[in-house]
């Protein structure tokens, strides 16, 4: 019974943003879908690379990984917030379709466990971030954080194929 009326209130909430004036702009306009589809790019690029870039670091154990993670965090921030902006917009373009797509409910539950994943790492971590100590039992935040993060690029791009 409460699977049911979840569902519905989801299925009302993304039928109201396809039909809202976002998603009619993103459909009528001739400029905005292709630019929130470079922003999405340009996002994943910064979100992606920036925490690759720290994942692979921390793997490796390097020395400096505190200043590497206050070089790369507001990369990443700029990444996500390119991502979520943009990609409200595309799928306010087609929200329906989209939104009961098995790829995209992959992606988006990947996107999900990497945003647990870094909340649980700056949880444990963050102290010794600050401190330049090293990490102990880092490496297996790292290594989910690597494979969560490439498959929400993967699925993305599978989405239209499905």
């Amino acid at each position: 019974m409460a699977e049911g009326v979840l569902a519905d209130i989801v299925g009302a909430a993304f039928t109201a943003l396809e039909q809202s004036s976002l998603g009619a702009a993103a459909r009528g306009s001739a400029w905005l879908y292709p630019l929130a589809n470079m922003s999405h790019v340009l996002g994943a690029a910064l979100l992606v690379g920036a925490i690759v870039t720290f994942d692979i670091q921390l793997l490796r154990r390097a020395n400096n990984i505190g200043i590497i993670a206050r070089a790369v965090t507001p990369v990443a921030a700029c990444g996500l917030a390119l991502q979520v902006a943009s990609g409200t917009v595309l799928l306010a373009a087609d929200a329906m379709p989209v939104v009961v797509n098995p790829v995209f409910q992959f992606k988006m539950a990947m996107f999900a466990l990497g945003l647990i994943n870094v909340a649980v790492f700056r949880w444990r971590f963050g102290g010794g971030l600050k401190a330049q100590i090293p990490l102990e039992g880092a490496t297996w935040p790292a290594a989910l954080s690597l494979v969560s993060w490439l498959l929400v690029l993967l699925a993305g791009r599978f989405i239209a194929y499905v």
